[in-house]
């Protein structure tokens, strides 16, 4: 008998294309009810109760409860880092499912990746950041600089708290559309919440698209041109 992670099972649970689906849908950061989600995996609601206690009791999905309704969401970073892998994998060597469109122009320029900011503008955020040696980066780390500790301070992310967290602060996610690194962690996370509150963008409704208004857009290279 091997020994060692079991992959074969939770390949086999992602692999389904109903579980898929839902778990894509979740990769917004939004949680979402078994009814939403059975549309998303364009199932019957019986179906999607089973797919997703099947997700749950392997601990892909957390779920919360809120008066008669259950909200289920991405169990954690670790999990949506996995799938965002999947994607990138599928984008470079798998056929696509649908033809490129509106939507899709959209998800590559702008989109949620679990709680932190992916596509075009996510990677522009990056790449800016390291430039501007605000990174220290090693083989297999990355941290703020001193430099980056005073642009972030300096935009009002409260450092000290996302340092308690227990997640790392900074992390490269490779982004599946621009095959570029993008920034996770708990400052990728803390950059998005920003973005939204300062209501530079929004959430388009039932998608991972982030949505920036024009001035928000021409804040946000404002922004990256003070760094």
């Amino acid at each position: 008998m091997k020994v060692g992670p079991d992959i074969a099972r939770l390949a086999a649970l992602i692999g389904d294309p109903a579980r898929a689906n839902m778990l894509l849908a979740l990769m917004s950061g939004q949680a979402l009810t078994a009814s939403e989600l059975a549309q998303e995996a364009g199932v019957m609601p019986q179906t999607a109760s089973s797919h997703l206690t099947k997700l749950q009791a392997a601990n892909l999905l957390s779920v919360e409860k809120h008066g008669r309704h259950r909200y289920f969401r991405i169990a954690n970073a670790a999990v949506a880092a996995a799938i965002e892998g999947l994607m990138v994998l599928s984008e470079a060597v798998g056929p696509k499912r649908t033809r490129p469109g509106p939507k899709e122009q959209a998800l590559r320029k702008a989109r949620a990746c679990y709680d932190h900011l992916a596509g075009q503008m996510g990677v522009k955020l990056y790449e800016r950041l390291a430039v501007r040696e605000c990174f220290i980066l090693s083989a297999d780390s990355i941290t703020l600089s001193q430099k980056g500790k005073i642009f972030v301070r300096g935009l009002g992310i409260d450092l000290t708290s996302l340092y308690q967290l227990r997640r790392p602060l900074c992390r490269q996610c490779l982004d599946w559309s621009v095959r570029r690194s993008h920034l996770a962690g708990a400052l990728g996370a803390s950059f998005l919440t920003l973005f939204l509150e300062k209501q530079w963008a929004r959430r388009q409704s039932s998608t991972r698209v982030i949505l920036f208004s024009t001035t928000g857009e021409q804040k946000f290279y404002q922004m990256l041109e003070q760094i």
